[in-house]
């Protein structure tokens, strides 16, 4: 028993029922990135103004990394709040155009500067490449914060999906200076085991959008050896203390295969003593905070993610 769907994600997937769309698995990397940057502008809204969009290229350990950084109107000229935003895609695909609206809306919500990483993707990538580039632009926002107009005690990531997993991970990093220290992290159903045991792989195998294949597909061509999965800088669920990690937010959908794990996570850091702000939409399904022409529950996450992280700085020790 799968509960209902809300209105407006059983209208999302009747639509892809419709188109008929190839299963991203059934082709190469390179053809699913093609057909996921093709289809994504016709799920997001229109591109909200901010105060000021520009990209330019940082230094990583594994070469350039193309960022764009995002301010939002009335985000402060100096000590403002600043937030790295890590796009989803299963690590395969997603681009800094699929997540733009997201990106836009915390500019603007939260006064802020946000910064997207155009990160490596797999398979021609593998982990930990991408991982490291985020966290390369985490530290070129902790050293130039000055320059970006934020405070680097206000540092935030965010992410959704394999996004979510990345910022779940650099959050752990961030604990023993692995990363920059963090002050929130925010999160839009994550990936937290790579297992892929969980029952939600079930109950939500096939017929909700992203399916239980397309996921094993996502995971095989980012680890390198199936002894990845166990690791937690691919499965942060599995770490052996998720203590002393930044506040969180996490956001869960319903009909989605990686609900269980998203809730495990987030009873793992209560247990564990972070302060935490859990938020379940039953009736959606996995990617709706991407879908704002159709979801006005993809903006509504958004706004409660900035609610959660403002709440974070005023009850920081």
């Amino acid at each position: 028993m799968t509960g209902y769907l809300d209105e407006e994600a059983q209208w999302v997937l009747d639509i892809s029922r419709a188109a008929k769309a190839r299963p991203f698995e059934s082709g190469s990397p390179l053809e699913a990135r093609i057909a996921y940057n093709a289809g994504s502008p016709a799920l997001q809204g229109a591109r909200e103004a901010v105060a000021s969009v520009e990209e330019r290229q940082i230094s990583g350990p594994n070469g350039p990394i193309k960022v764009r950084i995002y301010r939002g109107i009335g985000a402060p000229s100096q000590d403002g709040p600043g937030l790295l935003y890590l796009h989803g895609g299963g690590w395969v695909i997603g681009s800094l155009d699929s997540h733009d609206e997201i990106c836009r809306w915390f500019a603007n919500l939260a006064e802020c500067t946000v910064v997207c990483p155009d990160y490596r993707l797999a398979p021609e990538h593998k982990f930990p490449a991408g991982l490291m580039d985020c966290a390369a632009t985490l530290a070129f926002m902790a050293e130039t914060a000055a320059d970006l107009g934020v405070d680097p005690k206000r540092l935030a990531v965010a992410g959704d999906s394999a996004g979510g997993n990345l910022a779940a991970v650099l959050a752990l990093m961030a604990r023993s200076g692995e990363a920059p220290q963090i002050a929130g992290q925010l999160l839009f159903y994550p990936n937290t085991d790579a297992r892929q045991t969980t029952d939600g792989y079930r109950r939500y195998a096939e017929g909700f959008g992203l399916t239980a294949a397309t996921m094993k597909w996502f995971r095989d061509h980012y680890v390198r050896t199936p002894a990845d999965i166990a690791d937690w800088r691919v499965s942060p669920l599995l770490a052996e203390t998720v203590a002393n990690a930044a506040p969180a937010f996490i956001a869960t959908a319903g009909h989605d295969i990686l609900v269980d794990e998203g809730m495990a996570y987030s009873m793992r850091l209560q247990e564990a003593g972070v302060r935490m702000v859990a938020r379940h939409w039953p009736g959606q399904i996995h990617g709706f905070v991407s879908m704002g022409r159709f979801m006005p529950a993809a903006r509504q996450a958004v706004e409660e993610a900035v609610v959660a992280w403002r709440s974070f700085e005023r009850n920081a020790v």
